[in-house]
């Protein structure tokens, strides 16, 4: 996020429109909103002693009317009733975290009580008198002839709309009406409270018709400019924006009250440690606005026990951790970003539980961050099983165990040993895989990843159909590296080198060049074909879900190093598209690719069965240099874990099935293209979701499908 390390403009660089006042908004909202509780509090308790100065007051107007009686050429002159300021004071208190969801202090109110001399002995000498109790005068009533609102020195104000302001927030005060103590208390606070004024001195004035009440009010300045101290990274283009409507105006509370929630607002909404902690108007309509924003200080691990939940001392270095941590020192707290981070450690796979602490950074503004962490265990033995997909002859023998040592965190830097070994009574694979998630000093979070794999798969896809039901097996033995990293948000890329030793075995393990229909088996002519590939691959993945967009592009280059070493180049893209209709999902995926060059034939495109074409058995439909397969579902809820499914797919080799060496797929008379549509179940399950799917295809043949996980 950018920063403004100052904020600060006025009048002559900000240019603001007039626009029609928000008099009718204002008048509104709730009467105290602007007022903090503690100030309404303060209030009160000086309005209830000016209630006492008022029903003295009242006293000593009857004991006047009594002196008058007795003495009717005498002159009176009726003291000072109370008044009411309001200031603008700057709160310099340090942030704290339970402020954010209070209302700053805007503004202090109070009231000052002054009489003449004079009438402090009138109301002396009216207690004397009448004996009457504040709270008997608190209901004791007089009749005022005339209400006026004049400004501190009792002239008429300059702007006539300011006076129509204080008038239209009079209810109790009109004149020939008999008032009570608790009436023009209410009146004066309500002439404050409508927030275009600063004080307001009620003055009752005895004349020749009756008693006249005359409010005395100091109006606010007209806003000229704003200074804005303390804000670092809210916008200027928002505090302008705020204030644009009060350029040129008196001063509203209220309406700055609001301006003030929406800055406040724009802290919440983005999780940031920040609030108005200050206003001021200084002379000439300049309005400072103080604004507290919370550093971060310092970022620490604090490792717990996973049984006690006691600090303990962890097994990963503080800084593999620190350094996956988008929030940094000198920072405003954002807790968004804070979330994120949490987020981001858990990904790390090591951690059992993530929590963020926020605290005081001693007597500064500032705050520190304690990140709490709870280890799992870093790795073990574990075993398990599956079903390949390319097994055709019946589930049982598509069956596979697997048997793996995993360790998360080898030398307390998140690095990833996985050694797995798959066996099944076709398909096996050994495979040693180390992967370091974020190569240390690199600052684009790319990753590294060694494997070294030896494999032995069916190789019915491209050369099936085998006289006596006999199979035959394509081992692979490859080593590599790849290199992989974030490039924009939601897209990643890798790049890699892997070099590939590959052949086809009979069912003895014999190495074969050729199968039942003459077909070659390799590319070179010899019992092995050597690759060294050249990989780039990258990926697109919307929410992950999915349901979600997906877009893969990859592409692999042979590089010729050695004569008789491949050199071919192979694109294949794949693409998703989910779309939600009410309860349904309705998935339309895309996926071709090409070959150019000389490659083995066991690595051509194969289309159909449960991950292509349904409704064909494995790689039935073609195997080509080129390939395309679309297909579209509507999955929607049956019951519980219970999805129900419908779908179509369609694939082409595109023509190019007599391409690829020794046309396997010609001799085994594959069509080339073909379709399929079905129905079927799917069930969540801690493997994955499990699906059961019922297809028929073109040759009006019928097959069940059977998967774990979804389409590839």
């Amino acid at each position: 996020m950018s920063r403004n390390d100052s904020v600060r403009f006025t009048s002559s660089s900000l240019k603001i429109p007039a626009l029609p006042p928000l008099h009718d908004q204002q008048q509104q909202q709730p009467p105290h909103r602007f007022l903090p509780p503690l100030l309404s509090q303060t209030l009160a308790s000086q309005l209830n002693t000016t209630k006492l100065s008022f029903t003295n007051f009242i006293d000593s107007l009857i004991t006047r009317s009594k002196l008058k009686r007795s003495s009717p050429h005498r002159k009176l002159t009726l003291p000072l009733l109370c008044s009411a300021s309001l200031s603008l004071p700057r709160s310099r208190d340090s942030f704290t975290s339970e402020s954010r969801t209070n209302s700053p202090i805007l503004c202090a109110a109070s009231l000052s009580l002054s009489q003449p001399t004079e009438s402090e002995t009138a109301v002396t000498q009216s207690k004397g008198v009448s004996g009457l109790s504040a709270s008997r005068n608190d209901e004791e009533r007089v009749l005022i002839s005339e209400v006026l609102v004049r400004n501190k020195d009792g002239e008429e104000l300059e702007r006539k709309d300011l006076e129509v302001e204080a008038v239209a927030a009079l209810k109790a005060c009109r004149a020939n009406s008999a008032l009570t103590v608790r009436e023009v208390q209410e009146d004066v606070h309500r002439i404050i409270d409508s927030g275009y004024f600063c004080s307001c001195m009620p003055v009752a004035v005895d004349t020749r018709d009756g008693i006249r009440l005359v409010f005395q009010v100091e109006p606010n300045q007209e806003f000229h400019g704003l200074v804005c101290e303390g804000a670092s990274v809210l916008p200027t283009k928002f505090l302008k924006d705020a204030f644009r409507d009060g350029y040129g105006k008196v001063v509203n509370l209220r309406h700055l009250d609001d301006v003030i929630g929406s800055i406040n607002g724009w802290y919440m909404e983005r999780g940031l440690f920040g609030l108005v902690s200050g206003v001021e108007i200084l002379s000439g309509g300049i309005l400072r606005l103080q604004v507290a924003e919370a550093e971060v200080n310092n970022i620490s691990i604090r490792f717990l026990d996973r049984k006690t939940g006691e600090p303990t001392k962890g097994k990963t270095k503080p800084e593999t951790i620190l350094r996956q941590l988008t929030t940094k020192k000198g920072q405003v707290y954002s807790m968004l970003q804070g979330k994120r981070d949490v987020d981001t450690v858990l990904t790390m796979g090591i951690m059992e539980d993530v929590s963020i602490i926020p605290q005081p950074a001693g007597d500064t503004a500032k705050v520190d961050l304690v990140m709490n962490v709870v280890e799992r265990q870093s790795g073990g033995f574990s075993a398990g099983g599956g079903i390949s997909s390319g097994i055709t002859s019946g589930p049982l023998s598509g069956l596979i165990g697997s048997f793996t040592y995993s360790h998360r965190n080898v030398f307390g830097r998140n690095q990833k040993l996985n050694i797995s070994l798959e066996r099944g009574q076709i398909d096996s694979i050994f495979r040693i895989n180390y992967t370091d998630p974020w190569i240390q000093g690199d600052d684009k979070r790319t990753s590294r990843t060694i494997l070294v794999q030896n494999s032995r798969t069916p190789g019915n896809l491209v050369h099936g159909n085998q006289p006596g039901n006999s199979s035959l097996t394509i081992g692979r033995v490859a080593a590599g590296i790849e290199f992989s990293r974030p490039l924009r948000p939601k897209w990643s890329g890798t790049a890699g080198l892997i070099f590939q030793h590959a052949g086809a075995h009979d069912e003895k393990g014999s190495p074969i060049i050729k199968d039942h229909y003459s077909s070659p088996l390799t590319a070179s002519g010899k019992t092995h074909d050597y690759m060294f590939l050249a990989k780039c691959e990258s990926v697109y993945t919307g929410s992950g879900d999915h349901g979600s967009s997906m877009f893969v592009l990859n592409v692999e280059q042979g590089l010729p190093l050695l004569p008789e070493w491949l050199f071919f180049n192979r694109v294949n893209a794949r693409a998703r598209k989910g779309v939600e209709i009410g309860p349904a999902l309705v998935l339309v995926s895309l996926s071709g690719g090409h070959v150019v060059g000389n490659f083995s034939p066991h690595e051509a495109f194969t289309i159909g069965g449960t991950n292509s074409v349904r409704g064909y058995e494995e790689g039935a439909v073609g195997s080509g240099r080129s390939y395309a397969v679309g297909s579209g579902e509507i999955s929607f809820p049956v019951m519980g874990p219970v999805e129900g499914v419908v779908f179509a797919d369609y694939g082409t080799d595109l023509g190019s099935g007599p391409t690829v060496p020794g046309d396997p797929a010609g001799a085994r008379l594959k069509p080339g293209s073909g379709y399929g549509y079905g129905f079927g179940i799917r069930v969540d399950s801690p493997l994955g979701p499990l699906r059961l799917e019922y297809a028929f295809n073109d040759r009006h043949a019928k097959r069940f499908h059977f998967g774990v996980g979804h389409r590839s």
